[in-house]
């Protein structure tokens, strides 16, 4: 029996809320569609560096993971989520600002 999903609304409240708990500052940049728009998370550690994930499955264990879609200088990332904007119109864009490198994604519940 499939695993029951959040509608991606719910789930990106949910990460907001936790990233609020660890004083995290994340924003909305794109809302996409409601109930099943796709999450991409840009974390930007406020050094010109920015790193870009989004979900995926791993075929080997059938699990959701979070991956790297683009890794580099900031303007190279908006780049790449630009692109997958331009494609994907439910698209959310979530951006973490961590100079830690913090985004919580590893941590239960997130994936």
């Amino acid at each position: 029996m499939p695993e029951p999903r959040l509608t991606a609304d719910i789930w990106v409240s949910a990460y907001l809320a936790r990233l609020r708990v660890m004083d995290i500052p994340a924003f909305v940049v794109a809302r996409g569609d409601s109930t099943a728009g796709a999450v991409l998370v840009k974390l930007n550690t406020l050094d010109g560096q920015a790193v870009a994930f989004n979900r995926s499955f791993d075929l080997m264990s059938g699990d959701r993971v979070w991956v790297p879609l683009a890794d580099g200088a900031e303007v190279d990332v908006d780049a790449s989520i630009a692109k997958q904007r331009s494609f994907d119109s439910d698209l959310w864009v979530i951006e973490v600002e961590d100079r830690q490198g913090r985004h919580l994604l590893d941590q239960p519940g997130l994936t």
